[in-house]
């Protein structure tokens, strides 16, 4: 109805990026209705509620960090003017969305506020085009727990274990062949301590299994304590790819680091030298894990 070209992200993940593109009018028109179809969200949840003020809508908009300058204007003057004149309520982030170039530019308030308000955010991201590459922010899927049954990887939902992509499963039956380094002093290497999974019960359907049916078993390996020993192991990498194991704000190495289980502390660079030191601490199971995901990026 709109005219305008309507894109939903993927599914899978806590928030769903809807792109509309087109002249200003179409997109406009867009807004509208969906401003609209949100307060009707919130006059139908409101039925059920003992509230008795009504919530403003709420949407946030993703837009190049390179645009939001000349949205909020010089001393805060364009942003202002903007609530002022439409009644909406506007907020920047200060910082980027995770692994891109895009901010959140949240606005509240009436529909008609809203409509208002994005059709003079559309002009001034008309006026003022992005600067250089744009990196568009894609929302991660929602993490949830995973377990490993026969070989396979399910993920929970709901009731259900649900099996899930390939890649995890490859990943935990590479992890499970990797050869686990001996601990100095030991000779007979210590095994992957990682919890063997029997399914029990009948399956209610070809691929989900209900949760009740799985019981987790540690894995004990004859004349080993149930956990190794912690040992220690150190990779050296070049510093050009420090960064990328690292990841913004240390999210890459902490997902590792809850991945894996193991310790891993990275030296601070040394004056002079290309390479980095990497300190990786835990069982032998953990240590393998952990080098597999620190190759793997």
């Amino acid at each position: 109805q709109s005219g305008a070209r309507i894109n939903i992200s993927e599914g899978n993940c806590p928030e769903r990026i809807v792109t509309i593109t087109g002249p200003t009018d179409a997109i406009f028109k867009a807004f509208a209705m969906i401003a609209y179809k949100f307060e009707e969200d919130i006059t139908n949840s409101m039925s059920n509620s003992t509230a008795t003020s009504k919530p403003p809508v709420t949407l946030r908009l993703v837009v190049p960090a390179s645009q939001c300058g000349s949205l909020i204007g010089k001393g805060g003057s364009k942003i202002k003017e903007i609530r002022e004149s439409t009644g909406a309520q506007v907020q920047v982030a200060g910082d980027m969305l995770p692994n891109s170039t895009e901010r959140a530019v949240t606005i509240s308030g009436t529909p008609d506020a809203i409509i208002q308000c994005v059709k003079q955010i559309c002009v001034v991201m008309l006026e003022s085009p992005p600067k250089g590459a744009t990196i568009p922010y894609r929302p991660k899927p929602a993490s949830t727990p995973v377990i490993f049954a026969g070989g396979q990887a399910y993920t929970i939902q709901g009731q259900y274990a649900i099996p899930h992509p390939d890649q995890l499963t490859k990943l935990h039956q590479l992890a499970m062949q990797q050869t686990p380094f001996t601990p100095l002093g030991q000779t007979t290497p210590a095994f992957p301590a990682f919890a063997v999974l029997t399914v029990v019960g009948k399956q209610r359907s070809s691929t989900a299994l209900p949760l009740q049916a799985i019981t987790i078993f540690p894995c004990i390996c004859p004349g080993l304590d149930a956990s190794p020993p912690a040992s220690t192991h150190e990779l050296t990498i070049p510093n050009d790819l420090i960064g990328c194991i690292i990841g913004r704000q240390g999210t890459k190495i902490n997902e590792i680091r809850q991945m894996s289980g193991a310790q891993i502390k990275i030296a601070n660079a040394t004056e002079g030298s290309s390479e980095r030191q990497i300190t990786i601490t835990g069982t032998p199971a953990n240590i393998s894990l952990a080098q597999y995901l620190i190759n793997a990026r």
